[in-house]
């Protein structure tokens, strides 16, 4: 599946910040990206970059907030071999990788206060000291900056540089929340459902009853959220057309469960919708003891509403494996990505949480 290559949406906010980066894509000033988590703040980056003279060169993203402070430094400037225990070769930096193209700093309000020093004077000289070198490294980056934090609040609590924070906010950019642009769920809904099919499978659909609750439910995850609910969506009904009254409210962010209730009084659920697993498979699950639960009930009773079998028959391990992979997924985002947090919630071992993370490529802290 190729990665999203524009701001997707139809609404004013979503055209007018498309038009804000091809105006700024081929000026070299600094770009602070300001705007909640999951607002495709890295998206915008990236379209900087792609659509400026620079885009033959690399875009270099570095999550701030994710790394060590005591590591920060090396994977921003590199270092020399014996600079320090560890360090058996040199390291070329995130900065010098970015050499003639662009590097994005991701959560610079969590960056140290003496990192800040640090990078101010980069942004100031264009040249950096890998650690342990002897000379200068001049670089020629674009530099992209963003964060969700609120800036100016975290200058006077005295977290952040006040001269650091004017030398990147050259051209501010405000990703607006989901929330306040309904008008592109829809649209979301259709470009994640074609994404996320499953095999052979049509892309889920969704009632107009679901969309417009989906239209109104006001995304606290934003457009991270939205993802996240079409995929889970995608493995468990893949194919079919969504009713809300259908889905179990487990499966549900808490802000649908209300509307769900709301549209099942107006219009209670027919027992033979297309949803609902047949009778054969209710009355398996009615009468299987819990111990002698096998893999496939498991997954009926996960999904409680998983289509019938197809003719030509299906991967089971696939499908136990498209579950496996959005379940974690979903711990991993209910814990920031802190692994041992995800472990205990899903009862895990650590080294075995850590296997599965890097059997299905997500990302963690």
């Amino acid at each position: 599946m190729k990665p999203i290559t524009h701001f997707i949406g139809s609404s004013e906010s979503a055209q007018a910040l498309r038009d804000l980066v091809s105006t700024m894509a081929n000026s070299n000033a600094t770009v602070m990206i300001t705007g909640e988590s999951g607002t495709g703040k890295e998206l915008l980056a990236r379209l900087l970059h792609d659509q400026s003279h620079r885009c033959g060169a690399n875009f270099v993203p570095i999550n701030c907030a994710a790394i060590p402070k005591d590591l920060l430094e090396s994977e921003l400037f590199g270092h020399r071999k014996g600079a320090f225990t560890g360090a058996v070769a040199d390291r070329v930096g995130r900065f010098e990788l970015a050499h003639g193209g662009t590097i994005f700093l991701d959560e610079i309000g969590d960056m140290s206060l003496d990192m800040q020093v640090k990078l101010l004077r980069v942004l100031q000289e264009r040249t950096i000291d890998p650690i342990g070198g002897t000379r200068q490294v001049h670089v020629d980056v674009r530099v992209v900056a963003a964060t969700h934090r609120d800036l100016e609040h975290e200058i006077s609590a005295g977290r952040f540089r006040e001269d650091l924070y004017y030398r990147l906010n050259v051209l501010p950019v405000v990703t607006p929340p989901l929330r306040e642009r309904p008008a592109d769920v829809a649209e979301l809904l259709a470009f994640y459902a074609k994404k996320f099919v499953n095999f052979d499978q049509k892309p889920i659909r969704f009632k107009p009853e679901f969309l417009t609750a989906l239209q109104n439910y006001p995304w606290p995850g934003n457009v991270r959220e939205l993802s996240n609910l079409v995929d889970r969506f995608s493995t468990l009904y893949a194919g079919q057309e969504l009713d809300l009254r259908a889905i179990p409210p487990t499966l549900l962010p808490r802000g649908l469960v209300s509307a769900q209730a709301e549209l099942q009084a107006q219009e209670p659920l027919l027992a033979t919708l297309e949803m609902t697993p047949p009778p054969e498979v209710l009355a398996e699950m009615q009468d299987a003891q819990p111990e002698e639960e096998n893999d496939v009930e498991s997954i009926i009773m996960l999904a409680q509403g998983m289509p019938q079998l197809p003719p030509e028959g299906l991967s089971l391990k696939e499908r136990m494996a498209q579950i496996e992979r959005s379940i974690i997924e979903q711990a991993l985002e209910r814990n920031s990505g802190n692994v041992s947090r995800t472990a205990k919630l899903l009862n895990l071992q650590r080294t075995t949480l850590i296997e599965k993370i890097n059997k299905y490529e997500l990302r963690t802290v």
